[in-house]
């Protein structure tokens, strides 16, 4: 079988993918549903992880670009009770593991590594079949298809490339995040400045119902903040997020008697909020070996979010680069390692993500994770 590897999806387990296989002078075509890398913007901060994520750019051989794009002193961390009490507050000393990145810098940082030509743009998957030599095929909505012997679903949640390996469909979790932004913090909203401080915030309810306020630093003196809700998803529809003013209180009123730092981060958005529903597919998803196919990512273990979605999506990519580059000739026994150890490393994450941490134990993990370096 040829070793040429064909991949859906150009995020950044997708691409960390096709890196590595560059790498290892493997070759590699991407398609990706976008028009193009600027057709949407990328979200906000992402930290990504010694033990994970970084494994993953050292696997790329990218360290140094990737240390010339983290922003300095956003590993600084506030926690707060939800009546305005300071639970925690660490400085970032730069000792830290979970340095800070703009999520598009870092696909930016990717897509600049790899030959030209190698991410076909405006290909958007409508189906994809195992055809009767084993070969797989993929069908696109601008008419064109193509036939490989090696596939990776590197597709996200809706993946087309999983059913091919597997019956599973995310389901919603039961939550969602609201975003919102906040600009020139520092002279529209300096108790707000205050509060997030340079890096990290974050406010969870004692009560353990799952509402959470959750913040960053991003360039600059914008604030991103992350409002967890969990509701059916039919209550999120009775809201018109076009409406900034009237969808800001709705969401506000949910958080009835916390301190007003901490709703300004919701009712002080100078965007309309973002809904994004949580959707995850059931812990310890697997599949039963299906020659020349396999997944990365959300593809493969959709979860939801924790931290660690896009250091696994990446990790997931180095490792499956480094398997095929390990057997050469055998792209079963690479595909079949490859998921030996995925497998239960997924497992392990999701279980880890679907878990609610009080105050009380986010503070814990971060004071070990400070004591452990």
């Amino acid at each position: 079988m040829s070793h040429h590897v064909t991949i859906i999806g150009a995020g950044l387990g997708g691409l960390t993918l096709a890196r590595v296989l560059h790498v290892h002078g493997m070759a590699a075509t991407v398609y990706e549903a976008e028009a193009s890398p600027a057709a949407r913007t990328q979200g906000g901060l992402l930290d990504i992880h010694d033990y994970n994520g970084q494994l993953a750019v050292e696997a790329a051989g990218l360290m140094e670009e990737f240390r010339a794009i983290v922003l300095e002193g956003r590993q600084a961390m506030r926690f707060f009770d939800r009546d305005g009490t300071l639970l925690f507050d660490k400085a970032d000393d730069g000792t830290g593991g979970r340095p800070e990145v703009e999520r598009g810098e870092l696909r930016r940082m990717l897509l600049d590594s790899l030959p030209e030509g190698t991410v076909h743009w405006g290909h958007k998957v409508s189906g994809a079949r195992t055809l009767a030599d084993g070969s797989h095929e993929v069908t696109f909505t601008n008419g064109t298809s193509v036939t490989t012997d090696l596939l990776v679903g590197a597709d996200g949640a809706w993946s087309r490339v999983r059913p091919l390996l597997s019956d599973a469909v995310p389901e919603y979790a039961g939550e969602a995040f609201v975003e919102t932004y906040l600009f020139d913090v520092e002279t529209r909203h300096p108790a707000v400045a205050k509060m997030v401080g340079g890096g990290m915030f974050g406010a969870v309810d004692p009560d353990g119902d799952g509402r959470w306020i959750g913040a960053h630093r991003e360039k600059g003196e914008t604030v991103h903040a992350y409002v967890t809700l969990t509701r059916p998803l039919d209550w999120f529809a009775d809201i018109d997020f076009t409406d900034l003013a009237g969808s800001t209180a709705r969401v506000a009123a949910e958080f009835e008697g916390w301190a007003p730092e901490f709703t300004t981060l919701i009712t002080g958005s100078d965007t309309a909020p973002l809904l994004r529903p949580h959707f995850t597919l059931p812990i310890g998803h697997r599949w039963d070996r299906v020659p020349g196919v396999t997944l990365v990512g959300d593809a493969a273990h959709l979860s939801v979010p924790n931290g660690e979605g896009a250091n696994l999506a990446m990790l997931d990519g180095a490792e499956l680069g480094e398997a095929l580059a390990a057997h050469p000739g055998d792209t079963e026994a690479a595909l079949a390692a490859y998921e030996r150890v995925l497998f239960p490393r997924s497992a392990d994450a999701a279980a880890e993500a679907h878990h609610k941490p009080t105050s009380e134990e986010l503070i814990e993990f971060f004071t070990q994770d400070e004591q452990a370096r």
